[in-house]
């Protein structure tokens, strides 16, 4: 019984660890997963062991290879460009556009489509330089875990599974190796409480040994023929490997990031560098300009740059959200964060999920103490009709 009560209890608190995603209860009475409401909190975390260590975004901007980015942008603007221009003169000036001379119109689009890889190309630099001032990579994590809890659930799962498995199989040994040692105590006193006291302290004790498993010890110790250590810490080259990839495909996308700059407190500076790349597509080119400011004026000029800056501030931002070529980049940054964190010290390794854990660490020992303590009572009764 007292074996069945360590994995059973072990079971629970790592379901508790991970469920409900979402807050269930009423008031201060409830529960929600330890890792869905710390989320945010061990996301940062990873961040500041990581990625800060590595430098900051400029550098890893430059890993992705800016020439690929460029090429990216100008390969998808390119076919779309002719239609760009197309629906910011249809919204702005539908008469114009349609009485001016079919020549001068693809001289307009061919100007633009040779004027755009010089563009862009130092739009792109532009961004490199000023990366990490543009996006708020804390407040990104914060917006996509507050949108998706149950994100980090997953990226602990795939990350951790080995460990969890056996964490939930050791419960059934130490349960039964504490059950084995309470044996002389029943038979000497078979008091009514004593069975469930005993399972009241295999089920704290069997969930304290569960989370101390993980963490502890720090660093590999020598136990007569075994060699010990924290199950996340033995394995942390390939809980590197298997978290760096999925915080980069669900988290750290190209995608992101670029909606990030957009979007983010400093959305206004970084559309300020697109447009100050993007706008001379329309100024330079001069019979257009000639043609507009005569047939419309300057006022009528100046909401047409506008739609036009608009215009692109919207492609820019479109160019990233092709799947493939965010699959493409996300082994880049990947590679950047699984670099860091195999390079982490086990102290430092052990702080982007313990902290999380510690301030929960006693609720879950006592929920598995009372689930013991149930178990032991039931016992008990069957004990006694049995006898």
């Amino acid at each position: 019984m007292a074996a069945i009560v360590g994995w059973c209890t072990n079971w629970l608190a790592i379901q508790m660890s991970f469920y409900p995603v979402q807050f269930i209860g009423l008031g201060i009475v409830g529960w929600q997963g330890v890792i869905p409401r710390k989320s945010e909190k061990m996301a940062h975390i990873c961040i500041d062991r990581t990625l800060q260590q590595f430098g900051n975004l400029n550098e890893v901007y430059r890993k992705l290879e800016p020439q690929r980015i460029v090429e990216q942008i100008v390969s998808q603007v390119t076919p779309r460009l002719d239609e760009y221009i197309d629906e910011v003169m249809y919204e702005i000036q539908p008469v114009l556009w349609d009485n001016m001379p079919l020549f001068l119109r693809n001289r307009i689009y061919q100007w633009a489509r040779e004027q755009l890889p010089s563009r862009i190309e130092t739009m792109v630099e532009d961004f490199g330089d000023d990366l990490n001032d543009l996006v708020d990579l804390k407040a990104l994590l914060s917006r996509e875990l507050a949108t998706h809890p149950d994100l980090m659930n997953r990226i602990f799962k795939e990350a951790g599974s080995v460990e969890l498995n056996s964490v939930i199989n050791k419960g059934a040994i130490i349960g039964g190796l504490l059950g084995a040692a309470l044996v002389p105590f029943w038979v000497r006193y078979p008091e009514p409480w004593l069975l469930p006291l005993g399972g009241f302290l295999v089920g704290f004790a069997t969930n304290w040994l569960a989370i101390n498993l993980i963490f502890s010890p720090l660093r590999p110790r020598r136990l007569l023929f075994w060699r010990i250590q924290g199950l996340f810490l033995r394995r942390q080259p390939e809980i590197s490997e298997i978290w760096s990839r999925l915080v980069a495909e669900e988290l750290i996308t190209v995608e992101k990031v670029a909606d990030a700059m957009i979007h983010g407190k400093h959305g206004d500076r970084t559309r300020t560098i697109i447009q100050k790349h993007l706008r001379p597509l329309l100024d330079n080119t001069v019979m257009m300009k000639l043609t507009t400011q005569v047939a419309i004026g300057m006022t009528g000029y100046t909401d047409l740059k506008k739609a036009m800056n608009n215009k692109a501030v919207l492609a820019t931002q479109d160019v990233f959200c092709d799947p493939a070529f965010n699959r493409e980049r996300a082994p880049v940054v990947a590679s950047v964060l699984s670099q860091q964190m195999k390079g982490l010290g086990p102290e430092e390794f052990q702080d982007i999920l313990r902290p999380a854990f510690r301030e929960e660490e006693l609720q879950l020992m006592v929920i598995g103490g009372i689930f013991g303590a149930l178990a032991g009572a039931l016992q008990f009764a069957l004990l006694h009709l049995a006898a």
